[in-house]
């Protein structure tokens, strides 16, 4: 069982629920939390988060043999995403990578770590890997600092514990279906420091007497919200797949070898299309109502005239108040959701509709890069 976080305790600190309960939800004042940690002055504590050390001589490659992202050849240092998947193709796990030349660490979400260190665990089989799960002894820690390891992460082999988020740039072997140049992961810089328990305490009792700043997880999620960055424990659900939400940005390599799922990645990418895609909504705030994860998304059609109407379309997973966007949203809708269709979002709680311009992340048309020409039907004559 994980301990307690010293950050409920801090002066202010309001207990988020949910997904994230265990760790604080704001401490006051959220708008302001989330502009001190964009400039990087500000922590945010992840300590619900599940740290797994993977060690032995075959560790990367057994990794590598059963993740979506090229994992052999990481480097002390470097910093990775990848997927596990199913044998479909759909979303199992999202896992964020690190090596120090010894040891392979994994961190992810609290929820998913004792699944994952499971199923991992029954993947072991011969090979000279050893599985521990450290998330009693160690914690994580969220900075967009430029020196992530500035907040006391522990180093190994002479490497600092702190995860860098690729999805600022994308990486090597990937893919982007995201049209525009400014993507706004630009300005998505989160490092994942992991530091002992002890250090944790130490980083609160900081706080506490004015020495540092901290941030609660709702400004965490507006910043993820405004860069378009997928959570899977938010986003996701059991039809998930990488394409939906231009996951092949980071945590897909389109060029390695074979993985549990790879069929399905392929075959979407090459030859069809992912039958969901995930959009940015900016929503009307003038009744400050608020979608929830859930709350239903519609669309206008207008034909045929037969069928015209608002019609449900997809769902809202994650939402949040921005600081400079103001309310905004992700959300999972149908391929074939016109990218100029006026879209509304329905709130499970009153029942209200509130008006949603949609941000095209992943386009209708994404997919189908092969450019294969089609053959025409047997029997018919040109």
């Amino acid at each position: 069982m994980m301990p307690t976080s010293p950050f409920l305790s801090l002066l202010g600190a309001v207990a988020a629920g949910g997904i994230d309960d265990g760790l604080v939800a704001h401490y006051g004042n959220p708008l302001v939390e989330q502009r001190r940690l964009e400039d990087g002055s500000a922590i945010v504590d992840l300590s619900t988060y599940g740290i797994l050390s993977v060690a032995g001589p075959d560790r990367l490659s057994w990794l590598n043999s059963l993740a979506s992202q090229k994992l052999d050849r990481l480097a002390p240092g470097e910093s990775a995403e990848t997927l596990f998947l199913d044998p479909n193709g759909h979303i199992e796990f999202d896992v964020r990578v690190l090596d120090d030349g010894a040891t392979t660490w994994l961190v992810t979400e609290g929820a998913e770590s004792p699944a994952l260190h499971a199923w991992l665990d029954r993947m072991r089989f011969m090979l000279r890997v050893e599985l521990a799960d450290r998330s009693v002894d160690l914690a994580v820690i969220g900075t967009m600092a430029a020196d992530a390891s500035s907040v006391g992460a522990v180093v190994e082999g002479g490497v600092p514990l702190a995860w860098s988020d690729p999805w600022a740039q994308g990486v090597r072997g990937g893919w982007q279906y995201a049209i525009p140049d400014d993507h706004p992961a630009a300005d998505w810089a989160l490092s994942l420091a992991i530091v002992t328990r002890e250090r944790l305490t130490q980083l609160a009792a900081e706080v506490a007497d004015g020495r540092r700043t901290a941030a609660g997880i709702l400004a965490l999620e507006a910043l993820r919200i405004a860069a378009w960055r997928p959570r899977l424990s938010t986003e996701g659900d059991e039809k998930a797949i990488p394409h939906e939400f231009d996951w092949l940005r980071t945590a897909v390599h389109l060029d390695k070898g074979c993985y549990r799922g790879q069929e399905t990645v392929a075959k979407v990418h090459n030859l069809g299309h992912p039958p969901r895609r995930m959009v940015m909504l900016h929503l009307d705030g003038s009744d400050t109502v608020l979608p929830a994860h859930g709350d239903e998304v519609l669309a206008e059609r207008t034909r045929p005239e037969s069928e015209a109407g608002w019609r449900v379309c997809g769902s809202v997973t994650s939402s949040a108040i921005h600081h400079e966007l103001g309310p905004i949203a992700l959300a999972v809708i149908r391929r074939g959701v016109p990218a100029d269709a006026p879209l509304e979002v329905r709130t499970a709680e009153t029942g209200e509709t509130v008006a949603a311009a949609q941000v095209v992340v992943v386009p209708p048309e994404a997919g189908a890069t092969a450019g294969i020409p089609r053959l025409p039907r047997l029997g018919v004559r040109r």
